[in-house]
């Protein structure tokens, strides 16, 4: 089946990551996947949430939003509605999850890491693209920290990625645009890491159910599209990564 950009059922969007972005923050990327436009940033504060007082334990937490012109009809802003859409705090909460998983936060210090997700264009996969983006970023803010010397190395166990794959036209399809995913019978938001390793899995059947078959062949998509956007994440981030591979080999010991 022809898909509306002309890609394969099995292929990625074009995939695009902008390093050091912006000026301020320690870590920030700019990501495009397709037409979904997203700057990600690590932001560093020397203080922890009270229930981690005097543990010596950091913390990675995540805001997630979308700007006014993101969407085709004007986007409400937070701060005017008052509140926090739901919406946008499921999805902050699933960015902060899949980036603690794969950091040791006993070896950063009583610190907290921000990872804001500023959708500036969506047409689908944001909160994947946030969480592939966002680890860029957390990265380059632990590298921030480590050439200061304020931890002996960077304590990264894995690279962590995420795609979307759903079912349309009873095909199932790997990285979904709003139109594809708009018309999905069911759909899954996939994160990984760089070990093949599952994070976090959602799925839904949004008109309809579907099989344990259809469930592998998503999963497998997922895979393959997980496994490209890590590579692309290791190529950007270079010499980092190899530093980072040698520490998860020695888990540090020779900077301990």
């Amino acid at each position: 089946m022809k898909r509306i950009d002309n890609r394969r059922y099995d292929e990625l969007r074009n995939v695009n990551m902008t390093r050091n972005y912006l000026k301020h923050p320690q870590g920030s990327v700019f990501i495009e996947m397709g037409n979904t436009k997203i700057i990600c940033t690590a932001m560093i504060e020397d203080k922890v949430p009270p229930f981690l007082k005097g543990t010596d334990t950091g913390w990675i937490t995540a805001e997630y939003s979308m700007l006014p012109g993101s969407t085709q009809h004007r986007k409400i802003r937070d701060a005017a509605r008052g509140r926090v859409e739901g919406r946008s705090q499921e999805i902050q909460r699933l960015i902060g999850r899949s980036l603690r998983g794969i950091v040791d936060l006993s070896k950063i210090g009583e610190r907290t890491i921000w990872i804001d997700c500023d959708v500036i264009q969506a047409d689908g996969g944001t909160r994947t693209a946030s969480i592939t983006g966002g680890f860029v970023a957390l990265v380059d803010a632990l590298n921030w920290l480590y050439k200061r010397g304020d931890i002996k190395y960077i304590p990264i166990s894995n690279f962590v990625s995420a795609i979307s794959v759903g079912i349309v036209r009873g095909v199932p399809m790997l990285d979904l645009c709003y139109e594809e995913d708009h018309k999905a019978l069911g759909d899954m938001n996939v994160i990984m890491t760089d070990k093949n390793e599952f994070v976090e899995i959602q799925g839904t059947g949004e008109e309809s159910t579907f099989s344990k078959e259809e469930l592998y062949k998503l999963l497998d998509l997922a895979e393959k599209g997980n496994n490209e956007l890590l590579m692309k994440q290791k190529e950007i981030l270079r010499d980092i990564a190899n530093l980072i591979e040698k520490n998860v080999e020695t888990k540090g010991e020779n900077n301990e």
